[in-house]
């Protein structure tokens, strides 16, 4: 193969293998952290004592007792009476370690329900998934009876549903996670393949790999400032009735494990460039001195007479 050819496919292979490192390092996040209920669910605990989260939850589990307590009675009084101590008793609830612990299962029952959706196990039923908060309702009632709130007793627990996913978009979800599955085992070896090929097709090796190292730190590079694009339109986009300030709390953990990596990639291909870089440059001294060492060795000595 001429030279040329080959030093052309060896850019395209090495290009393309840098294209793809950072697709590969978001599709194997989605296959292998979200798609994983075990990690997702440790990957979401931190957030049981995030105070935004708290205070979301608080107003929204507040909300829908006293929305509950509305219908059923509908009496300014007991709504005035008991108000204020729901909201005060939810987020009291919210600093003790049974609501850690129904966080948890909460956060485990969603992503299974949201998993069997996803993949089809229901039989290809149009269904939104939602998330109940009963349980954590019926933990305020039970410890605002316990402080003797007036007319406590009487507040319903009925399954407040929170939509996680909804019916009309179950389709093209599954097909994209499908996708997700497939390539988040193949964009990284794919990555690696095209890599290791462009590199040995390579005319100067060594400047390929400092390529391959230059190309991956930029994919990474672009992969974090892809995270931090995708936060303000995640943040911009959000419907009223959410805090922007526990949306962004669960997008920062979410996409923890995704800036860890993209810093990976910058530090790995910057380190990979600058060590093939240096190898280089102490190779060239070397060959410079043995030159110099050769040539003062076979210069002929001074005669007496020139002397």
């Amino acid at each position: 193969m001429p030279p040329r050819l080959r030093s052309a496919l060896s850019a395209a292979l090495i290009a393309l293998s840098c294209l793809l490192a950072p697709f590969g390092a978001l599709a194997a996040w989605a296959a292998y952290t979200l798609a994983d209920t075990g990690r997702y669910v440790t990957t979401m605990a931190p957030l049981a004592t995030d105070p935004d989260v708290r205070d979301a939850v608080a107003d929204t589990v507040g909300a829908g007792i006293m929305r509950e307590v509305g219908i059923r009675f509908d009496t300014r009084r007991m709504r005035g009476t008991v108000g204020p101590f729901v909201h005060d008793a939810v987020r009291s609830f919210t600093q003790t370690r049974a609501y850690r612990l129904a966080w948890d299962a909460g956060n485990r029952a969603t992503h299974d329900a949201v998993l069997r959706a996803l993949r089809d196990e229901d039989g290809g039923v149009e269904s939104t998934v939602f998330v109940d908060l009963a349980p954590v309702t019926a933990q305020v009632k039970e410890q605002l009876a316990q402080d003797h709130v007036p007319l406590a007793a009487r507040i319903p627990v009925e399954h407040t549903a929170v939509a996680v996913l909804p019916a009309g978009r179950l389709t093209p979800f599954r097909k994209g996670f499908h996708v997700l599955e497939v390539a988040g085992f193949w964009l990284p070896v794919a990555s690696v393949v095209l890599a290791v090929a462009g590199i040995a097709l390579a005319v100067h090796r060594r400047r390929a790999i400092v390529a391959t190292g230059l190309g991956t730190a930029l994919g990474g590079a672009l992969l974090g400032v892809a995270l931090a694009v995708g936060r303000g339109l995640t943040l911009a986009d959000l419907p009223t009735d959410v805090p922007p300030a526990a949306a962004g709390a669960v997008y920062d953990a979410l996409t923890a494990t995704l800036r860890t990596v993209s810093w990976l990639l910058v530090g790995l291909g910057l380190t990979v460039a600058l060590t093939v870089w240096l190898t280089r440059y102490v190779r060239a001294v070397r060959l410079v001195r043995r030159r110099r060492a050769a040539a003062t060795t076979a210069a002929p000595a001074p005669t007496r007479a020139e002397v």
